[in-house]
């Protein structure tokens, strides 16, 4: 049953669900592949000194002073503290933002969640925006675009592209050795 494909149906129904689950947290997050940003949407009287963010390498706390953090926890992946920001900004309708801004260790990763005991989304079903894809050059973009594909193989148990090559350069030596027997052949 468990290697039943999922149905269009199962797909968004478990879209929905993230969805009402990112949705009840009580911040919006984005990431690209090699940063993080977190909106904290707080009362518009507030000050930054009003407010506590302490930003670790592995963890991070977020909140109005003397209240219950609103974000609070261990990150599943290290962030560059030199790299990462706050600020507080002003909407037009006089609510006020914490704005987080977390640099990934790790450019090549995305995070299911911004803390561990959050709910996570879905991180196959990212599509990197096509524009940013397209920001890097060749060498780089053609080795994402690699491991993308690589992951997404191994996700329906078929090989990567490196085992496919192999597969290809031995069925190639296997044709050109009709006389050799391959049938307890190891491939490594």
């Amino acid at each position: 049953m468990a290697d039943k494909e999922p149905t269009a149906a199962d797909e968004a129904a478990a879209r929905a669900k993230e969805k009402a689950e990112q949705d009840a947290l009580p911040y919006k997050w984005t990431q690209t592949i090699g940063d993080l940003d977190v909106a904290i949407t707080v009362p518009g009287n507030l000050k930054a000194r009003d407010l506590v963010v302490d930003i670790k390498k592995t963890s991070i706390t977020a909140g109005i002073k003397g209240q219950e953090p609103i974000l609070k926890g261990t990150f599943p992946h290290p962030i560059r503290t030199d790299d990462s920001t706050w600020t507080l900004t002003t909407a037009p309708d006089g609510n006020k933002t914490i704005e987080i801004h977390l640099d990934k260790v790790n450019k090549m990763e995305w995070w299911a969640h911004v803390v561990t005991d959050a709910p996570k989304i879905d991180v196959t079903k990212i599509v990197p925006e096509t524009s940013k894809l397209s920001d890097l050059d060749g060498e780089t973009r053609s080795m994402v675009e690699k491991m993308m594909y690589d992951q997404r193989q191994k996700e329906m148990g078929l090989p990567t592209s490196d085992e496919q090559k192999k597969m290809e350069i031995l069925k190639k030596f296997q044709e050109q050795h009709p006389e050799m027997d391959f049938s307890k052949a190891k491939i490594n």
